[in-house]
């Protein structure tokens, strides 16, 4: 089986699903070969586990402020490049073609008349799960950013809906916990301003990654540049995380039993409703603003669940092998059945 896989690469959850599923395919012998798009090309790290791969422009959003700009978006969209990327890509001689929310590949397929499968969790916006800060634009971004024949939507709960459990790479439990060790993750907050927010609690260890390093002028407060490397060193034995509200970060703290508190990007539907299926589940807290009350009380207050998932990338790639039958009620709950939540005390 031959296979090409497009993986949006705006944020690293989409990279981090994608890794996951790049083992399990080559274990199960499968040829990938994978595109990306949607962040400069310096900025990709960590892609050894592609083996070769391409990279496109795409489409991506801009952020400004920790929100949203749709004119910037649009401005930054080089719509050309984005046509020609999509004439240009032959998917021809391919078993599957298969999108993460990637958009070149999605049209291309689109374009040749491709049946193009999409895996990722914005397919689960089409199952009835929370949903808050929709409006018509946001909608049409769903529906058409990447449009796929066929959706595989992936959420932390299954709500009662057709969807599955999150992709996640097994990992061992630190042999102990940082009680005063805080992992933030504010890619699109200026990093200044979250020093700022965060320098009265001193009796806490803030750990900054963040794409635009800022000095910081107390000893409490460490940044550091992205790494996959560092960030994940840190994510394992800190007690809590302070991330804006993605999913696959999330993903990984409730599968390690660490406290989230998100600040969801504003005007953007997908974080919007994260956070509110987190709150909804009892899973995390969160907060509109950067609000150091808010952050007080959940330094303090903030409990953890833990959430035990299967191997969901396994469970695809067997899926795929077996011509992606329908996935019936009682294949969905079947692997549901196999998850665990525990209430985490630290």
């Amino acid at each position: 089986m031959r296979i090409f896989y497009g993986v949006q690469g705006t944020g690293n959850g989409h990279i981090t699903r994608a890794r996951v599923m790049a083992k399990e395919l080559q274990q199960a012998g499968i040829e990938v070969d994978f595109q990306f798009s949607g962040r400069n090309f310096e900025q990709y790290f960590d892609m050894e586990v592609f083996n070769g791969y391409q990279l496109k422009h795409g489409l991506s959003f801009s952020v400004n402020h920790g929100k949203v700009s749709y004119v910037k978006t649009a401005l930054a969209s080089k719509p050309i490049t984005f046509i020609k990327e999509i004439t240009n890509l032959d998917l021809t001689g391919y078993d599957k073609v298969i999108t993460d929310f990637e958009p070149v590949t999605a049209w291309a397929a689109k374009t040749q008349g491709i049946p193009v499968l999409g895996l990722g969790h914005q397919y689960a916006f089409k199952f009835n799960i929370p949903k808050q800060g929709s409006d018509p634009l946001a909608d049409l971004v769903m529906r058409y950013f990447a449009p796929a024949d066929r959706r595989v939507g992936f959420h932390w709960h299954h709500f009662g809906q057709a969807i599955l459990p999150p992709i996640v790479e097994a990992k061992e439990a630190p042999a102990q916990i940082n009680r005063h060790k805080i992992l933030v993750y504010l890619p699109f907050e200026d990093t200044q301003e979250v020093i700022n927010v965060l320098q009265p609690f001193q009796h806490y260890e803030f750990h900054v990654y963040s794409p635009n390093v800022a000095a910081s002028p107390v000893d409490h407060i460490h940044c550091f540049p992205l790494s996959r490397e560092g960030f994940q060193n840190d994510l394992r034995d800190c007690v809590g995380i302070i991330s804006n509200a993605g999913f696959e970060l999330a993903r990984e703290s409730l599968m390690l039993g660490k406290k989230i508190l998100v600040k969801p990007l504003n005007s953007q539907m997908e974080q919007i409703s994260n956070a509110a299926a987190l709150k909804q589940l009892g899973y995390g807290y969160t907060m509109e603003t950067l609000d150091r009350s808010a952050i007080k009380h959940w330094l303090h207050h903030g409990r953890a669940v833990k959430v035990n998932y299967p191997n969901t990338a396994k469970i695809l790639v067997n899926w795929l092998q077996a011509g992606m039958p329908e996935m019936t009620p009682d294949f969905i709950e079947s692997v549901w059945q196999k998850v665990d939540v525990i209430h985490v005390q630290h």
